[in-house]
């Protein structure tokens, strides 16, 4: 699982959320605060030169209404007393001016530096404004060479209610905001030791809360890895408690259905991988989900590059049928691989899966291979097809002889004779027919048994030759190319003459005249290899794989007519398999055919019969 970062974990957003909390909390009252002491020291600042302004006012009031002798001083020179003294222990006002209404002349001023202004008109706006509006003009401004705020103020000065002049007063009031300046640093430093505390008390309280929760994570994990022994710590009694109680009661209820599934999970895994059946199955969408080992070699696919593959795309259905085809099918479908080499064959059955409201969650196939049940029916079918036929043509014969002779050709010395050889002819190769037919039934049942024997398998060869070569009908010759040494076999006599006996006669039968039979012995290591071969027509190539099938001709007329019935190589093949042997055909058209057949050999057994 992807490790969650520094600044996504909730322990650190908790306590960001909680010093954040707090610092916003600080910073509207610090705004609030800071501004009302701003506008409130101001206020004082202003108000308390005001007062001594109103009361400068009085006294210069005085001084311009008071009628003045000869020897008396000058208005300017008790205004100067006046202002000086009102100048002294106020380190906060730097200057005081005193103007005239009518000529805007500034009849005295408290800054010694400045007495030159002393007679000069003013050119102060806010004076003139004072007068003017007669109400008080005050600003705060910056001053230049210091860079310091001041505040100007002018007052009208009225006798009565008449304006007779104007004080205007330069203050210095960047103390007030130094001490404000001094009061935010305060405020600032004690923000940062209060969000100090606040965040170090926040981690403490995020912690009796986080840890809980990072239990329950690690159980998580534990869990999503199959790990069910491990329980989460219960810290108190209150909901996170409640909840880590409920997480550890989770955790058993997990453990417990956990090994219920993977009970049933090993139980259809053991199920679908000893199948012979294949299993295949799709999700809602028709996707391969599931596939077992047999479904797979059936397919000839892998596992893993089916998985998410369409079924119809799969099973080559995607010409032929959809999923939802699929889902409506209720008989079974067949599906054909077969090759011109091989014939192949599966029988595929779905079963639908779905929710007891109808809902569709995937689909069952269940494939069967009916190959080899398809080559049995389609061999029974020709089987008793070809028995029907063999048993119609001689009993069709039958008839018609029987019939000329019943319908008076008895009679005749000539006829009569040649149709009842014809019928006896035909009487036993239906006797023929059938023995054969018997043949094959008791070697295909399950109780046949042999009687073997250890036999001189040279000289049995020989005799079997001497015997058919002094019956011949054919100017055939024999040529033997056998061992001189005994090599003994265990065999049944009765069946080996027989599987002898029908390869050499169909070796006489498709040689022509003057034509040469070889007979041949082989060792090997653990078997001998027995062979006759001919000089006959020899078998095309694409009908040597046929020739042990039942009722197999590849000329059929020529056979019919020489009398063989097409079962004395499918029964020599059936007798060599039940002595634990293999036969086979190799031929070439125009040159002959020779026909093999192994038998188990064992060659320390030589001496004891030597």
């Amino acid at each position: 699982m992807k490790k969650v970062g520094f600044f996504r974990s909730i322990h650190v957003k908790f306590v960001l959320i909680y010093v954040l909390l707090i610092l916003v909390a600080m910073q509207i009252i610090g705004v609030y605060f800071v501004k009302q002491l701003e506008q409130t020291l101001r206020t004082n600042f202003q108000t308390s030169i005001k007062q001594r302004v109103d009361l400068l006012a009085y006294n210069v009031v005085e001084e311009m209404e008071k009628e003045r002798k000869a020897e008396d001083p000058t208005l300017e020179e008790d205004l100067k007393k006046i202002l000086k003294d009102f100048d002294v222990g106020d380190s906060d006002i730097t200057e005081v001016q005193v103007i005239e209404n009518r000529s805007l002349k500034i009849l005295g001023t408290s800054q010694s530096s400045n007495q030159g202004l002393v007679g000069q008109r003013t050119t102060v706006l806010q004076v003139k404004q004072s007068m003017v509006l007669e109400e008080d003009q005050s600003s705060i401004k910056i001053e230049q060479k210091t860079g310091h705020r001041i505040w100007v103020l002018s007052t009208p000065i009225k006798s009565g209610k008449k304006v007779i002049g104007a004080i205007y007063l330069v203050a210095k009031i960047e103390n007030v905001f130094e001490q404000m300046k001094t009061i935010n640093n305060i405020f600032a430093t004690g923000t940062a030791i209060a969000l100090s505390i606040t965040a170090l008390l926040g981690i403490l309280l995020a912690q009796t809360i986080t840890r809980p929760i990072a239990d329950m994570k690690k159980q998580a994990m534990a869990m999503a890895k199959g790990n069910f022994s491990r329980k989460v710590k219960v810290y108190g009694q209150d909901e996170i408690g409640t909840l880590a109680i409920t997480f550890n009661h989770l955790t058993k209820k997990l453990q417990e259905a956990q090994a219920g599934t993977e009970g049933e999970r090993r139980k259809l895994s053991s199920v679908l991988s000893y199948m012979t059946d294949g299993v295949i199955a799709t999700d809602r969408k028709g996707r391969v989900i599931l596939i077992n080992d047999p479904a797979a070699e059936m397919l000839d696919v892998s596992r893993e590059t089916v998985l998410s593959q369409p079924i119809v795309e799969l099973l080559d259905l995607d010409d032929t049928n959809t999923f939802e085809d699929l889902l409506e099918e209720k008989d079974s479908l067949i599906l054909d691989y077969s090759t011109k080499a091989e014939r192949y064959i599966l029988r595929a059955n779905f079963s639908v899966i779905q929710k007891e409201t109808g809902f569709v969650n995937g689909l069952i196939a269940v494939l069967h291979d009916i190959t080899e049940q398809e080559k049995i029916d389609a061999e029974r079918r020709e089987f008793v097809a070809n028995v029907s036929h063999e048993l119609r043509t001689p009993l069709t014969t039958m008839r018609s002889y029987l019939e000329a002779l019943a319908d008076g050709a008895w009679q005749d010395s000539e006829i009569a004779p040649n149709f009842l050889e014809v019928t006896r002819t035909e009487t036993e190769r239906m006797i023929r027919l059938v023995n054969d037919l018997l043949q094959l039934s008791k070697m295909d049942s399950t109780d046949y048994k042999l009687t073997k024997e250890w036999v001189n398998f040279v000289d049995f060869y020989n005799n079997i030759i001497d015997r058919l070569e002094m019956s011949k009908e054919q100017n055939v010759t024999f040529k033997r190319k056998l061992p001189k040494q005994a090599i003994f076999v265990e065999v049944d006599e009765d069946k080996m003459t027989q599987v002898l006996y029908n390869i050499i006669s169909n070796a006489l039968k498709y040689s022509p005249e003057g034509g040469q039979v070889t007979f041949s012995i082989k060792e090997k290591e653990d078997k001998i290899i027995v062979s006759v071969s001919d000089q006959g027509v020899g078998i095309p190539k694409e009908n040597i794989g046929k020739i042990f099938d039942r009722f197999y001709r590849v000329d059929k007329a020529r056979t019919r007519k020489l009398g063989g019935t097409g079962l004395g190589l499918a029964i020599a093949q059936e007798m060599v398999k039940a002595h634990g042997g293999s036969i086979w055909a190799t031929s070439e058209e125009g040159k002959g055919t020779k026909i093999s057949f192994s038998l188990p050999y064992e060659r320390s057994e030589e001496d004891e019969w030597s």
